[in-house]
């Protein structure tokens, strides 16, 4: 291991995997299950999968700056393919999972792949036909070989013909991947888009090690060692791709795929992990169940629930507050309320890291008052994507912390938040105006608006084109009060609107279970789509919840109160379009359903 200047001990991301394969070998690297139990690979096995794969793909044709589009759930196969993609000098371009065959195509033909990789025959479906239709696609190696016949001008390779072909080669992958400058593109991740088509980000192997050294700086005062990580979030994305997967290779930690959202509560028990990133919504969905759970029981459950949340926050925001017996107290509520909530999380948690979208402060403090660190973050995937992140020392709830090492950030005059250093994208892939919009003069412009506080904390108030300008002039953060809506247990999900109006409203989703009860107090048994057929008693409901917008209300400042709600006829999903795949809302699709009922309102 030497030093390449800068502070980097490797070359390249796929140098410092061969290395850490040299240092740990044997060891279990990667889990996941099979025949219903989680098994493992070896770092070595991992690395003979790696060159086996490499070597095939050069035998492919794939020549040092080919673009690969890699199309699969979390799983080994993932970092894999990754991995030997850049072993050979080629970019890796993600996509994912949740794509249509048109998303797919626009991927396909805007980078110019000349290959892609793709796991289940489900995935399969989708990207095969938009293949077929994209001018320099070579090939698509199909990890499971899907049914049926191909069309005549694409290639369909089956994975483990590949590796047969490429065992049979004899190229020293381990000693060509040290080859390639860390300047060079490592991967060009697509952005999921809020709004409009993905851009195409390049990010340099220099950009993700920026990104690793400093999660390392951040956590090093946690004692980092033997580290476990659950990883769940798409790996297409650039949070959990250096977060869930180059990070935990750097510091020589094993990683287990969860099986998906449905199943994590089960595999957090199994992996046990001690480092996990998650987005809000995870935290919001887990403290509306936790939350409705606890109020179900009720009694001296609930009681102990709730002292150990009072407690917890006073310890949290001031130790000397409590006396001898909130003391005791406190230490007996660790023992009978804290450690079972932790041990949901398998019982070794030392930090949820939170990112992707802004972390209400009271979801927080609810989650810190039970014993969980929550470290939010903050980034983009122009980024690399770390800009920011708390520390456990110096943890303030309503910021995403002080910059990471390495890192300059600045407070632009209009409030929009600039970031420079070496994590900074080389700009997006063939599109030079988009580039030249965001970078400028080596700064990031984010079109995030926040401030520093006296700390040096990065606070996040908004998205500079998300904020709502009312017909008084003043300036509105609808995250801010999206957060405070979704906090009360009976809404799971909301959207504000406002924009040159006199008010807000809101556009709401209840929370299901609350709903489904409500409505058997009605004498039915449907959720939101029985509610949109029935005018009357989609009244009743917004009466229902007129006490909870009160409670809402209480929390907000005049400008920010919502003065009417109106509901949505189901919950804002990846299927339907309103939310990404890292589940943040897509407004302007929201807007598109709803706008008509949004505007009635004002009437």
């Amino acid at each position: 291991m030497t030093d390449t200047g800068g502070g980097y001990a490797w070359a390249n991301l796929a140098a410092m995997f061969y290395d850490q394969v040299d240092k740990y070998g044997d060891k279990p690297m990667l889990w996941a299950k099979r025949d219903g139990t989680y098994r493992a690979l070896s770092w070595g096995d991992v690395a003979a999968r790696v060159t086996g794969l490499a070597r095939g793909l050069q035998q492919l044709g794939v020549e040092p700056g080919d673009r690969v589009v890699l199309v699969s759930e979390n799983r080994p196969a993932w970092l894999v393919a990754d991995i030997a993609i850049m072993s050979i000098g080629a970019i890796t371009v993600p996509a994912y999972t949740t794509n249509t065959e048109a998303d797919h195509l626009h991927i396909l033909e805007d980078s110019g792949a000349k290959g892609a990789i793709v796991s289940t025959k489900r995935l399969a479906e989708r990207l095969i036909p938009a293949a077929a239709k994209a001018a320099e696609l070579s090939f698509v190696i199909a990890m499971d070989p899907p049914d049926g016949s191909a069309p005549e001008n694409v290639d369909v390779l089956a994975l483990d013909k590949i590796l047969e072909m490429g065992r049979a080669a004899h190229t020293n992958i381990v000693e060509l991947s040290r080859q390639w400058p860390m300047n060079d593109t490592a991967c060009i991740i697509y952005t999921s888009g809020t709004g409009g088509a993905p851009k195409g980000v390049m990010l340099s192997h220099r950009a993700l090690f920026h990104n690793c050294m400093g999660a390392v700086d951040a956590l090093k005062e946690m004692n980092l060692g033997d580290e476990v990580f659950l990883s769940f979030l798409p790996l297409s994305h650039s949070y959990e791709h250096m977060a869930g997967q180059f990070f935990p290779i750097c510091i020589g930690a094993e990683i287990y795929y969860a099986q998906g959202i449905e199943t994590l509560a089960a595999n957090m028990l199994e992996a046990r992990p001690t480092i996990m990133t998650a987005v809000p919504r995870l935290y919001e969905s887990l403290h509306q169940r936790i939350s409705l759970g606890v109020k179900k029981a009720g009694g001296t459950k609930e009681k102990m629930f709730n002292a150990a949340l009072e407690l917890g926050r006073r310890k949290f925001e001031d130790t000397s507050s409590l006396g001898l017996i909130d003391r005791l107290k406190d230490r007996v509520l660790d023992k009978l309320v804290r450690d079972k909530v932790r041990g949901r999380f398998g019982g070794r948690l030392k930090a949820l890291v939170s990112g992707g979208a802004p972390l209400n402060p009271e979801l927080g403090m609810f989650f810190t008052a039970l014993g969980l660190r929550i470290l939010q973050g903050y980034g983009q995937t122009e980024t690399a994507p770390l800009i920011s992140v708390n520390r456990a020392s110096s943890l303030k709830l309503h910021t995403v912390g002080p910059a990471v090492a390495n890192t300059h950030v600045k407070i632009a005059d209009d409030g929009e938040i600039l970031a420079s250093g070496d994590l900074v994208m080389t700009g997006y892939w063939r599109n030079d105006d988009a580039t030249n919009a965001t970078l400028i003069d080596g700064w990031v412009h984010t079109g995030d608006i926040g401030h520093f506080d006296d700390d040096g904390h990065l606070v996040i108030t908004d998205r500079k084109k998300d904020i709502i300008v009312n017909s008084g002039g003043d300036n509105i953060a609808p995250q801010r009060v999206e957060g405070i809506i979704c906090i009360e247990p009976e809404i799971a999900q909301a959207v504000v609107f406002g924009d040159k109006r006199p008010h807000l409203v809101a556009l709401v989703v209840p929370d299901d279970a609350w709903l489904k009860e409500w409505a058997a107090g009605n004498g039915k048994s449907g959720g939101l789509n029985e509610l949109a057929g029935n005018p009357e008693l989609a009244k009743a409901l917004i009466k229902a919840l007129g006490p909870v917008m009160e409670r809402i209300n209480q929390n907000l400042s005049p400008i920010e109160k919502v003065r009417r709600i109106v509901l949505a006829d189901e919950p804002f999903s990846i299927d339907n379009e309103q939310m990404t795949p890292t589940m943040k809302t897509r407004r302007h699709k929201i807007k598109e359903v709803y706008g008509n009922r949004v505007e009635a309102l004002y009437r």
